[in-house]
């Protein structure tokens, strides 16, 4: 279980039978390792990897458990796949965060532009931490890790209208902290306007 999710999050209903659910324990216990190792390799960073594999643990926690002639191997298809997702989200952020980059003719930004960006950054990571944790979860889910709101919906077991609500609260918040400073947007540093 990670800091996301309560037990109270856990669909009982969806959660797997106590014999099923020791099968799958030792089955997901004996491959984590192999899994770990597999999506290290892809992404290139243990700490991710990681957190990658508990994401898929708490996947398979959440849904209805089905036999499976292979789950080991099951397991490590599923981890190799999602180290692929990851990826493709990570390259889908990358061009979205170039696209939104200011235009340059091969030069560097500007420092002031730099400092711009990273207090614009500051302040929506700021409004983001006090959101409550499914809304901010969910936010990162779309924007971060390339998700869409059908693909959320599933994984969290909402409707898709919830996943839309959420989203929008996440928007709506990020919006209003980068618009509660508009005399700090346009200073720079050591030009107080006083």
């Amino acid at each position: 279980m990670s800091d996301h999710d309560s037990p109270a999050d856990l669909d009982p209903a969806a959660a797997p039978a106590p014999g099923e659910e020791q099968d799958f324990l030792r089955v997901f216990l004996a491959q984590r390792e192999r899994m770990e190792a597999l999506v290290s390799r892809r992404v290139g960073c243990r700490a991710t990897a990681a957190d990658l594999i508990q994401d898929l643990f708490l996947r398979f926690w959440k849904r209805p458990m089905r036999q499976l002639d292979e789950p080991g191997t099951y397991l490590l298809r599923s981890a190799r796949n999602l180290a692929i997702d990851h990826l493709r989200g990570e390259g889908k952020r990358n061009r979205s965060l170039d696209s939104l980059g200011p235009e340059h003719d091969g030069a560097t930004a500007s420092l002031e532009t730099a400092l711009q960006a990273g207090d614009e950054l500051r302040l929506v990571e700021a409004a983001l931490r006090g959101l409550p944790e499914r809304t901010r979860h969910i936010f990162l889910l779309n924007r971060i890790h390339g998700r869409t709101y059908g693909e959320i919906a599933r994984a969290m077991g909402l409707s898709q209208s919830a996943v839309e609500k959420h989203m929008m609260r996440a928007l709506d918040t990020c919006k209003a902290a980068l618009e509660a400073t508009p005399d700090s947007r346009g200073a720079t540093p050591g030009n107080d306007r006083r």
